[in-house]
């Protein structure tokens, strides 16, 4: 991914992104596929386009130009008045979309969606659009967190039908028609039309601490050694928030034992497809916040800054900080703690990749 370095970065805004030397931002490609295929080819987007991803940037511009201008921008990245450009990680996260389209929302039934020839053609015509708008970038692309999960729940992903071969003879004529076809499908696709982004299959293993085997079969079984890393997340919210009574009173915090254990299953993936593993979205909380809106505590940011070497060795090529839901603790809330974390790694000369 273009360093031999551990990367730091996250979501977070313009000014916060130059207020310390960050490596990687982040943002999601999240919403159904353009609603008419004009879209693809048109001048200038339209009002009633506004909702898909492609014309997020308004109607004064042609689609697609938010990832263009967003790449542009973040390759003229500063820091302290030099330059320093920074990678954009894609969080393509459209399946879930693709769900409602289909009718069935959120979790297990959104894999049915697949299964659909209409459904899955106007999903992988959006994916090539967005991969030529990257072009020759340098991104990285996180491919649907928490479908592949609910893939698994299903079974053989070999057995989970896909309407691949129908939906994109293109690009994927020789893949599976299947949930295990579609994920090389998709890296297939990355590879031929951002030729210069890494690629990596979002890790969802819901069941990882019973049943880490499964999960190191499914993904062989999804293809990821054909990617370039994996990809997956800590938690989506503050440790704070989830402590108190209103949103279930749970405990989120790490100790050294907790860590331990989540680094032995990520370490343990990529060895087992031989790729490195991207932490994405951890939460940005620190043990200074007061527990309300912006501000809740948690202890993710100082432990991993503090156990740099254990994060080397479990195969993590880069930690990306940012909040996973609103009222959590942001990078312009924490009262500076990760952009002088971050700062303070920079100075050290960053910790090599193991």
């Amino acid at each position: 991914m273009g360093s031999d370095k551990v990367l730091i970065g996250g979501s977070m805004s313009e000014a916060s992104f130059n207020a310390a030397p960050f490596d990687v931002r982040y943002a999601y490609i999240h919403s159904q596929p353009a609603p008419s295929s004009a879209a693809y080819t048109a001048s200038r987007c339209k009002d009633e386009w506004s909702g898909w991803w492609g014309c997020w940037g308004g109607t004064s511009t042609a689609p697609g130009n938010q990832v263009t201008w967003q790449d542009s921008v973040a390759a003229k990245a500063t820091y302290q008045g030099k330059s320093r450009p920074q990678k954009y990680l894609w969080t393509w996260y459209s399946l879930r979309d693709l769900g409602d389209a289909a009718g069935e929302g959120d979790g297990p039934g959104e894999v049915k969606a697949i299964n659909r020839t209409d459904l899955l053609t106007k999903y992988l015509n959006d994916y090539r659009f967005f991969l030529q708008k990257i072009g020759n970038s340098h991104d990285m692309i996180d491919l649907e967190p928490d479908f592949w999960g609910f893939a698994r729940s299903l079974g053989n992903l070999h057995q989970v039908p896909a309407q691949v071969t129908a939906s994109n003879s293109t690009d994927c004529a020789s893949q599976e028609n299947s949930a295990s076809g579609l994920a090389q499908c998709l890296i297939h696709m990355a590879h031929t039309y951002a030729p210069n982004t890494a690629v990596g299959l979002h890790l969802s293993c819901f069941d990882w601490e019973s049943n880490l085997q499964k999960c190191v079969k499914d993904y062989a079984d999804l293809g990821a050694k054909n990617a370039d890393f994996l990809a997956t997340d800590v938690s989506d919210r503050d440790a704070g928030w989830y402590a108190q009574p209103a949103h279930g009173g749970s405990d989120h915090f790490w100790n050294d034992q907790k860590a331990a254990t989540s680094l032995k299953f990520w370490k343990t993936m990529a060895e087992s497809v031989g790729k490195p593993v991207v932490l994405w979205q951890i939460p940005v909380g620190n043990m200074a916040g007061n527990n309300t809106s912006g501000h809740f505590k948690d202890d993710k940011v100082d432990w991993f800054f503090g156990h740099m070497d254990q994060v080397a060795d479990a195969h993590i090529a880069g930690l990306l900080f940012g909040a996973g839901w609103t009222e959590q603790t942001t990078p312009e809330t924490d009262g500076g703690n990760l952009f002088n974390k971050t700062i303070a790694y920079h100075n050290s000369g960053g910790t090599p990749l193991k």
